[in-house]
């Protein structure tokens, strides 16, 4: 008999989680190798006052050790944009990257929207370290948005009437 109290398997997990339609974004970040960048959908805002957002980076990612401490931005990518989450995501060859040159922090050129932050607080996640942002500045052009659903891409289409005045 299976014990009902167990933890699900990580792959139960990810499965169950997948239902959930996130919204992609590129988190990017300097290093003594220039700019670089990873594709994250882990990626919330947290408070309005101070401005604090979340991402969770998974411990054994290449970028873990290189993006703690680091001022970083997350670029929230356009539908037209899955070239580039798939490059990111360790695609070979799947787009080349256009940065913003003025940036103080490495950006993409235009993302759906975009927020600098400077690092605020990391916690310990498990298997992830979840980093809290204290945001600069941020950006954001009209578009539909990339997402990520069910292990794939898709898209949904740019709302007529938001509801910012709700937040």
């Amino acid at each position: 008999m299976a014990d009902i109290n167990a933890p699900p398997s990580p792959g139960a997990l990810r499965a169950c989680m997948s239902r959930f339609v996130t919204g992609v974004t590129v988190v990017t970040y300097a290093d003594d190798e220039g700019p670089r960048g990873t594709t994250m959908n882990s990626f919330i805002s947290v408070s309005a006052d101070p401005p604090l957002v979340l991402i969770s980076v998974a411990r054994r990612a290449r970028c873990h050790d290189r993006l703690l401490n680091r001022a970083f931005t997350v670029n929230v990518l356009g539908a037209e944009q899955e070239p580039l989450a798939r490059l990111f995501a360790g695609a070979i060859g799947a787009s080349v990257p256009r940065w913003v040159s003025s940036a103080r922090v490495p950006r993409l050129a235009n993302p759906l929207a975009w927020v600098e932050c400077d690092p605020w607080r990391t916690y310990d996640g498990g298997d992830h370290t979840l980093v809290l942002g204290r945001v600069t500045r941020l950006g954001h052009r009209d578009g539909d948005a990339l997402t990520y659903a069910w292990s794939r891409f898709g898209a949904t289409a740019e709302s007529v009437t938001g509801h910012e005045h709700l937040i």
